[in-house]
């Protein structure tokens, strides 16, 4: 049997003390096999980011168990831990604020490169840098150019081939296209989805509905105040839905078709006064 990329045991992270202790992440497990897209999918405060940054390391777990190619991420410490950092990268939800406002688009994508490999040539670096930027649909004259001249979208490009550049076998995105236009945001699903399959990466791809993953993740897991309160391939979490908070979600992502979504906003509102007659 294969082994995951990706193992998360009783995944614990505790906020505050005594009567103010906040439960941020909840006994949470989950596998994620090579090349599989995971959704992570739940309203804001239900804990999907906090469970991926425990993931990383970025923040330390209060508990569990998180194990990455094989390694124990939290038993790690020093080079060893910096070593398996470069196996997993973010691609954060902001692409304003997550990006350095004074360093060149070339600066930005080669910083891990310099970090993680320093006796690299500055001509192999640069190479690699035009070369993550043209797979994340972008020109080589960007390269000289700093993030205020860019827009939302090709922000967060870059933000991908920053994250791309140590050659991650996984990748977590949180809430990549929450802050950008719908349009932009098809573009961008896009681009993950031919990067995956391209590089064949994995995926934990976090969003608070269930429109944004449909067609990227083929496992969905549903979240609420720190808990997986389902989680199942795409196909049952969106033809037959378990949890009741699962199909609030469901019922919350618009149709594409108008008429379609007036006849569920109809059934919603009858289903809402049926109960409210019932003693």
């Amino acid at each position: 049997m294969t082994t995951p990329l990706l193992q998360v045991r009783g995944l614990v992270r505790e906020f505050g003390h005594g009567p103010g202790l906040v439960r941020a992440v909840d006994d949470v497990s989950f596998d994620v096999m090579q090349g599989e897209a995971l959704g992570l999918v739940g309203e804001s405060g239900s804990g999907k980011s906090t469970t991926a940054r425990c993931v990383l390391r970025l923040i330390e777990p209060t508990a569990g168990e998180v194990r990455l190619d094989g390694e124990d991420m939290l038993a790690l410490g020093g080079p060893a831990l910096r070593r398996l950092r470069s196996t997993a990268q973010l691609v954060f939800q902001d692409p304003y604020s997550s990006l350095n406002p004074r360093m060149t688009v070339a600066d930005i994508i080669a910083e891990g490169i310099r970090i993680h490999r320093p006796r690299e040539s500055s001509t192999t670096v640069k190479d690699e840098v035009v070369d993550l930027l043209e797979l994340v649909g972008l020109r080589p004259d960007h390269l000289t150019r700093k993030p205020a001249a860019f827009s939302g979208g090709e922000r967060q490009r870059i933000g991908i081939a920053r994250a791309l550049a140590l050659k991650p076998k996984l990748l977590v995105c949180d809430e990549p296209v929450a802050s950008l236009d719908v349009s932009i945001q098809a573009q961008i699903l896009n681009l993950f989805a031919d990067l995956r399959e391209r590089l064949d990466l994995t995926l934990v791809y976090i969003a608070h509905d269930l429109s944004t993953v449909r067609h990227l993740c083929g496992r969905i897991a549903v979240m609420q105040d720190g808990k997986i309160r389902e989680i199942g391939t795409r196909e049952q979490i969106y033809e037959d839905p378990q949890h009741e908070y699962t199909r609030a979600l469901m019922a919350a992502v618009p149709e594409p078709d108008p008429r379609s979504e007036r006849a569920k906003l109809a059934a919603r509102r009858s289903a809402q006064t049926t109960e409210a007659g019932r003693p």
